[in-house]
């Protein structure tokens, strides 16, 4: 009767065990990428590995992008894009496959990575001097669209010139536009002033 009852109680705790790895209600599950597969559950979104299991959670700072006209989030070159609301401006960041912030949002908009490389727009801040009467310091805001690799180093400086930017909810109605593509690691389409392209080596 005792051995019966130890192999009942086996048989429960493995089933158990079964079920809670088994992921239910969710609201969508992507094809994997990089054996990462995005899965949705309300407006979050978490990863699974080809195992089953939720290696990242699920979160609410994860950024969706288009694959074939379905939105999904996915991980390429081992970083998945977030981004995080600071003062009504939203910035750009990526996580790696642990759901570790590698790179903190700090940038005004951001591709995926492809290949290695992603674009970006760097923020720079220029201090001008300081207002007595406001007491308070005068700033000027620029940015640059640049290429990085997945440890956040420049690789490309895709902008000839820096972009006057006000930094602030009121004039800001969204991330600026990011005007280039990485076609290779040695070629761009840069997006000119009429809206027509440019091949760039680089």
């Amino acid at each position: 009767m005792k051995r019966f009852i130890i192999l009942y109680a086996i048989t429960i705790g493995f089933s158990l065990f079964i079920y809670a790895q088994n992921l239910s209600g969710l609201d969508y599950v992507s094809p994997f990428h990089e054996e990462m597969a995005a899965v949705k559950k309300g407006d979050a979104w978490g990863f699974i590995n080809t195992d089953g299991e939720l290696v990242i959670d699920f979160r609410n700072d994860i950024v969706v992008q288009s694959d074939n006209g379905v939105n999904y989030p996915m991980f390429n070159s081992g970083r998945c894009l977030i981004s995080e609301v600071k003062e009504g401006i939203t910035y750009f960041g990526y996580i790696d496959t642990k759901g570790q912030e590698v790179l903190e949002p700090q940038f005004l908009n951001a591709t995926a990575f492809n290949d290695g490389l992603a674009v970006v727009l760097k923020l720079y801040k220029n201090v001008l001097g300081h207002n007595d009467v406001l007491d308070k310091a005068m700033i000027e805001y620029n940015y640059m669209e640049l290429a990085i690799n997945p440890k956040g180093e420049i690789i490309h400086y895709i902008s000839e010139k820096p972009t006057h930017i006000t930094l602030s909810k009121f004039f800001m109605k969204g991330p600026p536009s990011i005007n280039s593509k990485l076609l290779t690691k040695s070629l761009i389409a840069v997006k000119n002033d009429d809206n027509k392209w440019t091949i760039k080596k680089v």
